[in-house]
């Protein structure tokens, strides 16, 4: 059966710290990974699926295990045909990925992704490329203020209120990076075809499938290849055909 709607998954997650044995504090002491008692782990993921209003969480159990909502939430990821996170590269899903190697979670080899962390360095200059940051920048709202202290609060004295205050704070942040993709989606590279995926014919536009195109320029590469760049009536991404089908499509 064919899919009737983009599965773009945004998310978020949230970790606690190492806790372990140091003598003092201070300006440039090594602390070595011999000094952790309790290892860091995943304390909240949230999560949403684009364009629908839930935003879903996901947090440790009673004992601070972080395994039952990683074999929830690979379920979801493997649903997913792009996954979208704010230095979700490096920082969500490298920690999702090695708890799950901790655990013994199985985890598909690669995921399709977009990180808008990534975008935001090499396609913009904001004042820095925090996801606050650009939120407010754009206008469309900032991250919900918390302190140091939560962290303390949910880790230390698994406090129910607090583990509550850092969801709704995980799950505002997911919104907040939907806004941000948003604004940012018409400057970037599609990785997926939708079209195709709602049946439609691969002439049509890689987001929504649409036929009513409208030519934007046409140019020829150093090697004579002939590429036509289009824009979508109907939502406004444009993309860039070959003589030979869809080769190198991308909004601009």
């Amino acid at each position: 059966m064919l899919k009737t709607k983009r599965r773009r998954l945004f998310f978020d997650i949230e970790t606690s710290y190492c806790i372990g044995w140091f003598w003092r504090p201070g300006y440039k002491l090594n602390i070595s990974s011999g000094n952790i008692i309790k290892q860091a782990g995943i304390i909240c993921i949230c999560y949403k699926w684009e364009d629908e209003k839930e935003t879903h969480f996901l947090h440790w159990d009673s004992k601070q295990c972080d395994k039952k909502i990683l074999q929830k939430f690979i379920k979801v990821a493997n649903e997913s045909d792009e996954m979208i996170g704010h230095n979700g590269d490096r920082f969500d899903l490298a920690w999702i990925r090695t708890r799950c190697l901790y655990h013994g979670i199985e985890m598909f080899p690669n995921y399709k992704t977009i990180d808008t962390l990534k975008i935001s360095r090499s396609k913009f200059k904001f004042p820095d490329n925090k996801l606050n940051t650009i939120a407010k920048y754009l206008g469309i709202g900032q991250k919900i203020k918390t302190e140091h202290g939560l962290w303390d609060k949910v880790i230390m004295d698994k406090c129910p209120k607090s583990l509550d205050s850092m969801i709704k704070y995980c799950k505002w942040d997911v919104i907040l990076l939907e806004k941000v993709f948003k604004v940012m989606r018409l400057h970037l590279e599609p990785k997926t075809h939708y079209g195709v995926t709602f049946g439609h014919d691969r002439k049509g536009c890689p987001e929504c499938g649409s036929e009513d195109l409208r030519t934007v320029r046409r140019k020829t590469t150093a090697t004579g290849l002939k590429k036509i760049q289009y824009q979508c009536k109907e939502c406004n991404t444009h993309h860039t055909k070959t003589d030979n089908g869809i080769k190198n499509s991308k909004n601009i």
